[in-house]
């Protein structure tokens, strides 16, 4: 179990104080505010005012004073990792990427991603436009909403395998559109959940034949093994879900309405393929050989939910296991 560590508050100290002026034990004082006497005796020993007494306010503006410092030290002092760090985000890669390839390259050379957060934003703000969002504060992600409609032969996301939830097992895919800035050119994506890869197809209008087509073109090139079933929200383009699923011979399942986020595997690489195409973009104006290297791109991006493997790499291991 992860504990998580937080800060002494003025409350606290207030506490501290007036049981330490009564002559408390540390220890005793640590079990009433369900702290280690050690963080009692640390607080009692650097919070000190002119070193010598220990009072409630003065001990909250020394820890004030210290964390603001705290917060202006210099990050990414050695030069290799700043170079490292420079030439991924350059890239695409965001901040936990770069710090988890670093752990697992076993160079001895690591840095925690909220130190990459901390470096661009206080001493490299030109880097936020590496970053995903290019927030100049970072925020929290709101859920997307996308627009229902009636399908036939729907079935619910609740009926998919247990297995499927648990990324057990490859074969499992989810299928999305990006739509381009003229509101009818677009693109098909279909992310396989397990592994994390990713295939892109430009498409001239999003239509459900269109997507019909993309989908059969480019999951017809895997392993029938690997191609199980498709995920898809409830946008109008996925009506001929039955067709797919009879020339593959997979199943189809749909999220609940206004519920996308229940393929956020999907979702969360549509985010991606924004940073190289920007909301906005007519896609009427970008060719398949661009679409094709933002795709090589990203399945070549170590995921962290892969222990900082590749999909490539993934999918190349689920490919070799059915050879074997």
């Amino acid at each position: 179990m992860v504990i998580h560590y937080f800060h002494l508050n003025k409350t606290e100290r207030t506490l501290i104080k007036d049981w330490k002026n009564r002559g408390i034990s540390l220890r005793e004082i640590g079990r009433r505010l369900n702290r280690s006497h050690t963080t009692i005796s640390r607080e009692l020993r650097r919070n000190l005012w002119c070193g010598r007494h220990y009072y409630i306010r003065g001990a909250q503006e020394i820890y004030e004073h210290r964390l603001k410092r705290r917060a202006q030290r210099y990050r990414l002092k050695m030069e290799s990792i700043r170079r490292f760090v420079h030439k991924k985000l350059a890239i695409g890669w965001k901040p936990e990427l770069i710090a988890g390839r670093l752990k697992v390259s076993g160079s001895g050379e690591y840095i925690c991603h909220e130190s990459i957060y901390q470096y661009i934003y206080i001493q490299a703000p030109d880097l936020i436009e590496c970053l995903t969002r290019k927030h100049k504060k970072r925020r929290t992600k709101n859920p997307y909403r996308s627009t229902t409609e009636r399908i036939k032969n729907r079935v619910s996301i609740a009926l998919r395998p247990v297995q499927v939830d648990k990324r057990e097992i490859v074969g499992y895919w989810e299928s999305d559109s990006v739509v381009g800035g003229d509101r009818k050119s677009g693109l098909n994506v279909i992310i396989e959940r397990t592994t994390r890869l990713v295939n892109i197809s430009l498409m001239k209008n999003k239509t459900a034949r269109e997507t019909k087509s993309a989908v059969i073109r480019r999951l017809s090139n895997h392993p029938e093994e690997l191609v199980k079933s498709i995920t898809y929200d409830n946008g109008s383009e996925n009506v001929l879900h039955q067709e797919i699923n009879d020339r593959l011979g997979i199943q189809s399942f749909f999220c609940e309405p206004y519920h996308s986020w229940e393929k956020g595997s999907v979702e969360q690489v549509n985010g991606l393929i924004r940073r190289y195409l920007p909301k906005g973009t007519n896609f009427n104006n970008i060719t398949a050989a661009e679409i094709n290297r933002i795709e090589k791109r990203l399945n070549n991006r170590p995921r962290k939910c892969l222990n900082y493997k590749t999909p490539y790499e993934m999918f190349r291991i689920a490919r070799g296991a059915l050879a074997g």
